[in-house]
């Protein structure tokens, strides 16, 4: 065999595994709390475009999404509260040195698209409104819902829990802004970011910054992550210059 005919083959082989690796691409699944779902959402095609990976996305409260990986459910990369990711590292579910904080948002008010803004612009004047309100929807506590465990606390810190209770909707995870489109409630309580892409509501404004509640997201790897270079270059992007935009538009803002 000659030395031209040596390079043919060795170039044909070359060929040929370059296309396999081009072929072949990673599945990364992600579990999300639900105020960052969203931006997951929006930034996934991009990466997905980038590396040829393919990602599939599933959501639920932080309580939830605890509960599921303790039950042994199987996942890539998980994005939840910096301090359920540090307790999942100390116990062997996530890869050691792998947080990356990602985004935090705060607590804001929703009505009916159309309906009137009740004044929230001071504790008292937030305080009125919720008495003022036929009826007022936030996470059911129950579910593991930051919001809701803190709106939960709110109440009864302000001194009007009872008062509210008797025309308290409670939702089981998901957007509380579906409430108030469907007339079901009056008014709702709920992460920004879960306000905002809700259609016909309006977003009245944040807490009053003296009660405000603000939540921070980090991503972190599964120990046992199938692809962990996939895994860890889409942690990155999440944190990357494309997030910032994308964060900005569903309420939300970069971690600090």
């Amino acid at each position: 065999m000659n030395l031209h005919m040596c390079r043919s083959i060795l170039l044909a082989f070359g060929i040929g595994f370059a296309g396999v690796a081009q072929s072949t691409a990673s599945e990364i699944k992600v579990l999300t709390a639900g105020a960052y779902r969203q931006v997951v959402d929006a930034l996934v095609p991009g990466f997905e475009k980038h590396t040829g990976n393919k990602v599939t996305v599933d959501n639920g409260t932080t309580g939830q999404l605890t509960k599921r990986i303790e039950g042994g459910e199987a996942f890539d990369v998980l994005v939840i509260t910096p301090k359920v990711v540090d307790e999942m590292i100390a116990s062997g579910k996530l890869a050691a040195g792998s947080r990356v904080m990602l985004a935090s948002v705060g607590v804001g008010v929703v009505v009916k698209e159309g309906a009137p803004k009740p004044d929230i612009s001071t504790v008292d004047a937030f305080k009125k409104a919720l008495l003022d309100a036929k009826s007022v929807a936030y996470i059911d506590p129950a579910s593991g819902g930051s919001s809701g465990i803190y709106v939960d606390k709110l109440l009864v810190k302000l001194g009007i829990a009872d008062q509210i209770k008797p025309k308290t909707k409670l939702k089981q995870g998901g957007h509380v802004a579906d409430l108030i489109a469907s007339g079901e409630a009056e008014l709702g309580i709920h992460q920004i970011s879960e306000i905002v892409p809700v259609k016909g509501v309006t977003l009245v404004g944040p807490l009053p910054k003296e009660i405000q509640s603000t939540t921070t997201y980090a991503g972190g790897l599964s120990a046992s992550a199938k692809d962990k270079e996939a895994a860890t270059e889409l942690i990155k992007y999440l944190s990357g210059p494309d997030a910032a935009t994308v964060l900005k538009s569903k309420g939300m803002d970069p971690a600090t």
